[in-house]
């Protein structure tokens, strides 16, 4: 995209590198098969269309958390096997089985809900029963992981529903080494057996998300979930940096420069005064602010190229705006300033910001709100 483009502010989205990266990282478990995670509007990029990118590069699965979520993708046209695994009491069972859906089940609650649907809608469903091996979050206990599996075959001999998978999700594969880790996957293993020699057949067993998917051969079986690392973002520094794992990040953030202007020496910046200028100096406007996702933590910390040299956020985050002062750097009003991307450029990157605001790049990119257009790049394949 031109830097003249008039948008007050754009995340580019680089289609052809999330194909890239679902391509390089399918290179890293060649003998399952590829979940790219699409949650969260994926992960802030944008659903629809990097569903479609990552089907393009060989992701065989999709996956959501909500149903409403996996129903859009439905409704876009979209027609590749999608693993939906955050219900709730009341959430829209029969739709998801008329809709094709590959829905979890985590307790005998939802078994029950699902059932009830599946005679509704007159065809089995399709569920995954998930196993906490020790995340505690979602996922049925290994204690009443007999009764769960016990219902589920009593629920396929009925003809209500078909059981696709077996899954869980890691706590800390993040974190080469950690104790956890090992520990999980005897659990999951256990879990797996147990389910089989009771007589589940399942098509997919997996438990690998984006960490495991490029440190943990071992956990790979028969599916990988691709989430973040889909969009070019290391999941954790501890496993080196995007650059390293062969990844690249898939969102540039920019926005135009609203004003510049020349202030004296002692002059205060945004709410507060916590930064007042040491000297004549220039302010920049940028037209982002915490409405746009951009994190009020990083207040005074946050980086921007503009001009060509990186800047710091000066005083307090706005919910639309903040400002940077520019020295002595001559800039017009309307110039690029790049909040994170690539770095190709000389420009932040999402991890930068992560730092500066005391949190992780997931929660960078994700958070970028709607009232930021998102601008698609290298749309088609040249494959």
């Amino acid at each position: 995209m031109s830097q003249s483009t008039p948008l007050r502010a754009r995340a580019e989205i680089d289609l052809a590198a999330l194909r890239a990266n679902v391509r390089a990282l399918r290179g890293r478990a060649p003998r399952a098969a590829l979940m790219a995670v699409v949650k969260s509007d994926a992960y802030g990029h944008g659903m629809v269309p990097c569903a479609k990118a990552a089907l393009e590069a060989g992701a065989s699965w999709l996956g959501t958390a909500t149903p409403q979520e996996a129903l859009a993708l439905r409704a876009a046209g979209i027609d590749a096997r999608i693993l939906c695994w955050l219900w709730t009491p009341g959430d829209p069972w029969r739709e998801g089985i008329e809709a094709d859906l590959d829905m979890s089940v985590s307790g005998l609650w939802a078994l029950t809900e699902v059932t009830a649907a599946a005679r509704e809608a007159g065809r089995p469903a399709r569920i995954q029963l998930k196993a906490d091996t020790g995340l505690g979050r979602n996922g049925c206990q290994p204690a009443d992981w007999p009764e769960l599996v016990a219902a589920a075959l009593a629920a396929e001999a009925e003809g209500t529903v078909k059981v696709t998978g077996l899954w869980s999700h890691f706590a800390c594969a993040d974190e080469p080494g950690h104790p956890s880790i090992a520990a999980q996957l005897d659990v999951f293993r256990e879990m797996l057996a147990y389910a089989e020699k009771e007589g589940i057949e399942p098509e997919v067993r997996h438990i690998a998300n984006s960490p495991a998917t490029l440190t943990l051969p071992e956990a790979h079986f028969d599916l990988v979930r691709t989430g973040i690392a889909m969009y070019g973002i290391s999941p954790s520094p501890e496993l080196g940096t995007h650059e390293e794992l062969g990844l690249w990040p898939v969102m540039t953030l920019a926005a135009s420069v609203a004003l510049v202007k020349r202030v004296p020496a002692g002059h205060g910046v945004s709410y507060g005064h916590h930064y007042v200028t040491a000297g004549e100096t220039t302010l920049g406007l940028i037209p982002l602010g915490y409405a746009d996702g951009i994190p009020r933590h990083a207040s005074g910390r946050g980086p921007v190229l503009v001009g060509g040299e990186w800047h710091r956020i000066a005083g307090r985050v706005a919910m639309d705006q903040f400002v940077v002062d520019l020295g002595g750097k001559k800039v017009q009003e309307g110039a690029e300033a790049l909040l994170f991307g690539p770095g190709r450029r000389g420009e932040p990157t999402a991890e930068d910001w992560a730092e500066a605001a005391g949190t992780i790049a997931y929660e960078i990119v994700t958070r970028i709100g709607t009232r930021v257009p998102r601008v698609y790049l290298n749309e088609y394949s040249d494959e």
